[in-house]
């Protein structure tokens, strides 16, 4: 009887064995699976599935042929500034950031911090408040500010340095 329990734990023993051994086999093949199929950022593969999807990957710009990241540069205090309404004449605080791609342009923003400012503070002081009062006043705000900072920093460096301009607050007395 001794013999028929010793007997009954071994095979319960060696059950056990195999399914922890089939769990690491199984465990081991997924990470294997998952490293080999995400090696490569640039698959074919992924590109077809992009395709049918009717997607592209996303694009960088770029600076000297190399993309980079996007960084953020805060301007160092925010824009107030007064501007004329139809009723009364409005208070406005803005607080911004700069998108840029890569550390090269980030640099080269925050050494032209006074010359971004200037402009920045330029476009902003010619708007008017009834049109910033609303959302489509804002956005138009921010494109043409974009676009004059670009230019600027065009003319000094060569290069669009900055990608976007963006309004972390926005405050209208």
């Amino acid at each position: 009887m001794a013999e028929q329990e010793l007997q009954i734990e071994d095979s319960a023993k060696k059950g056990k064995l195999i399914i922890i051994v089939a769990a690491v086999i199984v465990i081991a093949s997924g990470i294997g699976g998952y490293l080999w199929l995400s090696g490569s950022s640039d698959s074919s593969a992924t590109q077809q599935l992009a395709d049918a999807k009717g997607t592209s990957r996303p694009t960088t710009s770029t600076r000297g042929g190399k993309a980079g990241t996007a960084l953020y540069v805060a301007m160092p205090r925010p824009f107030v500034f007064n501007v004329p309404g139809t009723g009364r004449d409005r208070l406005v605080q803005i607080k911004v950031q700069l998108m840029v791609r890569g550390s090269d342009n980030e640099e080269t923003a925050k050494s032209h911090i006074p010359l971004i400012e200037g402009t920045l503070l330029h476009v902003f002081s010619a708007s008017n408040a009834d049109d910033l009062v609303t959302e489509a006043g804002k956005i138009a705000l921010r494109e043409k500010a974009l676009g004059e900072v670009q230019q600027v920093l065009k003319n000094i460096v060569g290069v669009e340095v900055v990608e976007q301009v963006l309004f972390t607050g926005f405050v209208m007395q």
